[in-house]
């Protein structure tokens, strides 16, 4: 962005991004949490627990684990956008510098490249 360049976003453009995403980030701490109460370790007693049962456990344990890391990965991300937001780099593509059309942020305010670098076409 040069310092002659319009804003990529209108304020209230900007505010209502950063609305959703401060929802969105108080949404995935709290299933965080959430998910934190109930975490416990798989019962691996033969005995007590059945084979399909243990291995229903893990299936359950490992998907538990996989969705805990698509919540870390999008709190990094949104986390990321509200520090753009914050040093006014937001809305402005890191790759090419062009701003990044208001629709495509809509769709993911995350986002930090418009869809031609995205794309890979530059």
């Amino acid at each position: 962005m040069t310092p002659t360049s319009p804003p990529a976003l209108t304020e209230a453009q900007r505010s209502e991004l950063k609305a959703v995403l401060t929802t969105r980030l108080a949404e995935l701490y709290e299933l965080d949490a959430l998910a934190g109460e109930s975490r416990k370790p798989v019962e691996l007693d033969q005995q007590s627990v059945g084979r399909l049962s243990r291995v229903d456990a893990l299936q359950q344990q490992a998907m538990a684990f996989a969705s805990q890391g698509r919540r870390q990965h999008d709190i990094r991300l949104i986390t990321q956008a509200l520090t753009r937001m914050a040093t006014d780099d937001y809305g402005w593509c890191g790759t090419c510098g062009e701003p990044i059309a208001l629709a495509r942020l809509r769709l993911d305010p995350t986002l930090a490249q418009c869809v031609d670098c995205a794309g890979g076409r530059n």
